[in-house]
C-alpha cells in the first residue's frame, strides 16, 4: 500500500461562523436551546443577525476547524465541502487555504449562498448555534475525489452533513473509496440533536464497520444510546465500535477499545472564553497522533491540548501553531 499523501481528509459543511457575545435572556426570548445546533432558514438567519449584537466573521464548520487543527499540528490536511461562488464562499476558501490546507471542490455557480452560523456565546462560554446550511447542503457524490480519499490515511466525516440525502450518499461513496485502499473512517456525531434524528442511521454505520473511529460527547453518547446512564452507554459502545472516543469537558476524555478505557484528563486551561470547536480541535489533535502512530493515550493528550487552545479564546480555529505547543509538552510529532 503506497503511502499516505495526507494525514487527514475532512468531509463537512463549509460554513462561515459569525460569533457574538449573548446573555441567557436572548436565547430564551429567541427560542433557542443553550447548548445546541438549530438548523434554520434564510428568513430566521436575517432576523437572528438583526437582533445579535456586533459579530465576528471566521470561516468555521465542524470538520473545517477539525483539518484547520490538522494543519497547525503539521501535518498534511484536506478537506472536501460546497460553497458558492460568492463573498463568503470565497471568504471560506481563502481561509482554509491560507491555514495550509487543500482545498480544491468547486464552488457552485448557482443556488442558495453559501452556509453561514450565528454563534452566541453566553458568559459562561457555552455557545449555541444557528445554521443556515445554503450550498453546504449541495455537496454530491460527483465531489468526492477517489484519488484524494485513496490518498488520505483518515476520511474524517461529519455528522452534521448527515441531513441533505445527497451528503449522506457522499460519504457514503468515501467510506467506500477509503476502505478499498485500506484507509479508516472516522466520524463525528457533531451534536445530540443531530443523534436524535439520525440514532438508528448513525448505530448502523458503527456495527456495519463503515466507520473505524467514533467521536461523540457524553451529551451524543447518551442520546445515541438513549440512556442517562454513562457506564451503560460505555458498554454499549464498546460492544459496537472498534475504536471511540469520548470527551467530558473539563473531567477530560475516555477512549474505548474492545480491550481497554482509558480515561484522559483535560489539559489545564486559565478560563474559558468561547467552547466553541472544543471538540473539532480534540477530534484534530486525536486523529493527527493516530495517523502518526501514537499510542491511544498520547493521541487523546494531543487532543486534549488542543481543545485547551481553541476554547480560551473566540473563534474555533487556533491561534497558536499546535504543533509547538505539542512539543512544549513532550509530545513530538
Amino acid at each position: 500500500m503506497a503511502a499516505p499523501r495526507y494525514d487527514v481528509v475532512g468531509i463537512g459543511n463549509a460554513i462561515v461562523d459569525v460569533i457574538a457575545r449573548a446573555e441567557d435572556d436572548f436565547l430564551v426570548k429567541h427560542g433557542m436551546h443553550k447548548g445546541g445546533m438549530a438548523l434554520i432558514d434564510e428568513a430566521r438567519a436575517k432576523a437572528i443577525y438583526d437582533a445579535m449584537g456586533e459579530g465576528t466573521e471566521i470561516s468555521g464548520g465542524s470538520a473545517a476547524n477539525t483539518i484547520a487543527g490538522v494543519a497547525s499540528l503539521g501535518a498534511r490536511a484536506a478537506f472536501i465541502g460546497k460553497v458558492k461562488d460568492d463573498e463568503l464562499g470565497k471568504a471560506f476558501t481563502h481561509d482554509i487555504r491560507n491555514a495550509g490546507v487543500a482545498f480544491d471542490t468547486p464552488p457552485a455557480s448557482g443556488g442558495p449562498s453559501t452556509a453561514r452560523c450565528y454563534i452566541m456565546v453566553t458568559p459562561d462560554g457555552e455557545r449555541t448555534m444557528n445554521t443556515f446550511l445554503g450550498a453546504a447542503q449541495n455537496l454530491t457524490p460527483a465531489d468526492i475525489s477517489d484519488d484524494l480519499i485513496s490518498s488520505s490515511a483518515v476520511t474524517y466525516l461529519e455528522g452534521y452533513l448527515w441531513d441533505p440525502p445527497q451528503a449522506k450518499d457522499a460519504f457514503r461513496k468515501a467510506a467506500k473509496i477509503a476502505h478499498a485502499a485500506k484507509r479508516k473512517v472516522a466520524l463525528t456525531l457533531s451534536d445530540a440533536f443531530c443523534v436524535d434524528r439520525y440514532r438508528a442511521e448513525f448505530v448502523e454505520l458503527i456495527r456495519g464497520r463503515t466507520v473505524d473511529i467514533v467521536f461523540a460527547n457524553e451529551r451524543e453518547l447518551h442520546s445515541l444510546y438513549e440512556t442517562a446512564d454513562f457506564d451503560t452507554a460505555v458498554a454499549a459502545l464498546r460492544k459496537d465500535a472498534q475504536l471511540a472516543v469520548v470527551t467530558r469537558s473539563e473531567k477530560g476524555c475516555v477512549v474505548i477499545t474492545r480491550d481497554e478505557t482509558l480515561a484522559v484528563p483535560a489539559a489545564p486551561i486559565d478560563r474559558v472564553v468561547d467552547a466553541t470547536g472544543a471538540g473539532d480541535l480534540f477530534a484534530a489533535g486525536f486523529l493527527v497522533g493516530h495517523s502518526r502512530g501514537l499510542d491511544n493515550r498520547t493521541a487523546a493528550r494531543l487532543g486534549a491540548l488542543s481543545a485547551a487552545e481553541v476554547i480560551q479564546h473566540l473563534g474555533a480555529r487556533p491561534q497558536t501553531p499546535l504543533k509547538a505547543l505539542a512539543e512544549t509538552n513532550g509530545i513530538k510529532l
